[in-house]
């Protein structure tokens, strides 16, 4: 505790949101996009990833602290911030901003890493929303998710798709359209009962362990490059248009059909997009009551979505956690980045 009459201290705050992706993944891979144009309907959700900054007042010195991961870090110059596995999210940030004045910094999550929700590039916007803030930055939020894309994807060469930097920085319903030159973010305007229905009938679940998604994403784009898997991606785009349309005109008994046919797809994409353990627990959960689902982000592990019949969805519940999965309730999230200051 500070003594009595010492000036407070500012913290700035972030928070961006995680996401589900209900169709489209996989066409926002390069180099799909540069050769065809993806699209991806998604929605963020009411899980987080968190930032603080506490600027120091009397020294250079950088504090870090992850308290998912338990890691913390010190650095005292720039060149300290080499790439080398440990905080480099953070590191590539550092680089891009080059602040002048120290400061402690904290980051959680409510998800981990390889869970399918965007956890990482989540991370990322948030910490970009941290510094937009506290130096004041007149950045957009294409901005910031083209940004967070290119720290990401491009300086720290992590594999992965273009969607998750832009759904955390704008937040709500989105079918973004991926192209050579420019991505754009379409709001759609779901209505409020159709919002609480698949909320009220969608369950995710955990499956018990994460995934590294750069092994997944690599072997899916050298399936693109020999032609193997153009005509399922461009059906997975296809079918990304018509779960927008399902969604809008609220028809959620077909959107759960095509969560189902995009599933089927995407297990084409790579070869470690399911494993036994997620395709029984899937064809369970299918036997017990869901009409679709398919596991977020690459694959592999982590969270499956599952849209269920109302009156079976506690059957369902029980089913996969007899399997070893976790049932967990959730709600939709309107908003993106959101930054904010604290004195204290």
């Amino acid at each position: 505790m500070p003594p009595e009459g010492a000036p407070k201290q500012l913290m700035i705050r972030a928070k961006a949101p995680l996401r589900i992706s209900f169709g489209g993944g996989g066409t926002d891979v390069s180099p799909y996009i540069e050769e065809r144009g993806g699209v991806v309907i998604s929605a963020t959700v009411n899980k987080y990833a968190f930032g603080t900054l506490r600027p120091r007042q009397s020294d250079p010195i950088i504090q870090i602290k992850s308290l998912d991961l338990d890691v913390e870090a010190r650095y005292e110059t720039a060149e300290q911030w080499r790439f080398d596995g440990k905080l480099d999210l953070v590191k590539a940030v550092l680089q891009n901003f080059t602040p002048k004045q120290g400061f402690d910094l904290f980051l959680h999550s409510d998800a981990p890493p390889g869970s399918g929700l965007g956890s990482s590039s989540t991370v990322m916007v948030a910490l970009i929303g941290l510094f937009k803030h506290w130096m004041k930055l007149p950045l957009t939020q294409y901005d910031v998710a083209d940004l967070a894309y290119k720290l990401e994807r491009l300086d720290l060469g992590i594999e992965g798709g273009k969607q998750d930097q832009y759904a955390a920085a704008f937040g709500g319903f989105n079918f973004i359209e991926f192209h050579k030159d420019a991505t754009i973010v379409n709001p759609l305007k779901v209505s409020r009962q159709v919002v609480n229905e698949l909320e009220y009938r969608c369950m995710l679940v955990y499956t018990g362990r994460t995934r590294l998604s750069a092994n997944i994403i690599r072997e899916q784009k050298e399936r693109f490059s020999t032609g193997k898997t153009t005509d399922v991606l461009d059906q997975t785009k296809q079918l990304a248009v018509d779960l927008k349309n399902a969604l809008l005109r609220g028809n959620l008994d077909t959107f759960g059909s095509l969560l189902h046919q995009g599933w089927e797809l995407k297990k084409n994409f790579a070869s470690k997009v399911s494993s036994p353990e997620i395709d029984k627990m899937y064809e369970a959960a299918r036997a017990t009551g869901a009409v679709g689902g398919k596991i977020l982000g690459a694959g592999g592990g982590g969270y499956l979505l599952l849209f269920c019949e109302f009156d079976r969805k506690h059957e369902v519940a029980k089913e996969v956690r007899s399997l070893g999965g976790e049932p967990t309730e959730f709600a939709f999230e309107e908003s993106g980045l959101q930054t904010w200051e604290v004195h204290g």
